[in-house]
């Protein structure tokens, strides 16, 4: 795993280095994966990588898993709280489809969850574009095969250096980065809305797409879940989609 996290520190240099920028920003929410990333862009760019902290009407035990991490890898850091400005834009939106008619309130949990990401990603760009960072995600293979992610929100990067690794394979990485053992045990959230979890969310788990990614037989109730969710998030893992030449 010392091998693998060397090549990726050092694909990232290359990256960035592609670009013509002078290092890395990442989203840092207090979970493992966007840890690992925070402790993944430190060692590749110590002077010049930072993690954003954006709370978004969130549970303030967010705030302090994030500052754990922040605190675990040295990384530069700046909190930026959206929850005004998702306020704002969220219910005009609403006060405008409410006074047409049309207002969907079955969809408009999810809808409000992915305005999030979306600020989130808004910002992160806003910020990256102040330093000349590239945006990293912290996506991995279990996310991406699934479409876990808010199109154009988490999924809206630069870089996804976790994108071939299983969710376990990510535990093992950030044991040995030195992320700390509260970030690495707690259930894996999104945190989109009180009491939300990724894998009650998703319907089956972790383990379970891990096993399925890696060939293994898993129960078939589990496999037909995540065809399905495999089968309908294909369109966020292309981009936008264009005619063919007439």
């Amino acid at each position: 795993m010392e091998e693998k996290i060397a090549k990726l520190v050092q694909w990232i240099q290359e990256k960035v280095k592609d670009a013509g920028l002078n290092g890395a920003i990442v989203g840092v929410s207090g979970g493992i994966d966007s840890a690992v990333v925070a402790h993944l862009i430190k060692r590749a760019f110590p002077e010049d990588s930072i993690g954003v902290i954006m709370p978004c009407k969130s549970d303030p035990k967010d705030q302090e898993y994030a500052l754990e991490v922040i605190e675990s890898c040295g990384i530069s850091h700046t909190t930026i709280d959206l929850s005004e400005t998702h306020t704002v834009l969220f219910s005009a939106m609403e006060k405008q489809l409410k006074e047409k008619g049309e207002w969907n309130e079955e969809t408009a949990r999810l809808g409000d969850a992915n305005t999030r990401a979306r600020l989130r990603m808004t910002t992160l760009y806003a910020v990256a574009n102040n330093y000349g960072y590239l945006v990293v995600g912290t996506d991995n293979a279990a996310e991406w095969h699934t479409g876990y992610f808010t199109k154009y929100g988490d999924g809206g990067v630069d870089l996804v250096p976790l994108v071939n690794f299983t969710k376990g394979e990510v535990r093992e990485m950030a044991k040995v980065l030195g992320v700390p053992e509260s970030i690495i045990s707690k259930p894996p959230s999104a945190g989109l809305w009180e009491g939300q979890t990724d894998e009650n969310e998703m319907g089956t788990t972790y383990n379970m797409i891990d096993s399925y990614l890696k060939g293994e037989e898993i129960p078939e109730k589990d496999k037909q879940i995540i065809d399905r969710m495999h089968k309908r998030t294909e369109h966020k893992r292309q981009l936008a989609y264009g005619p063919p030449k007439f």
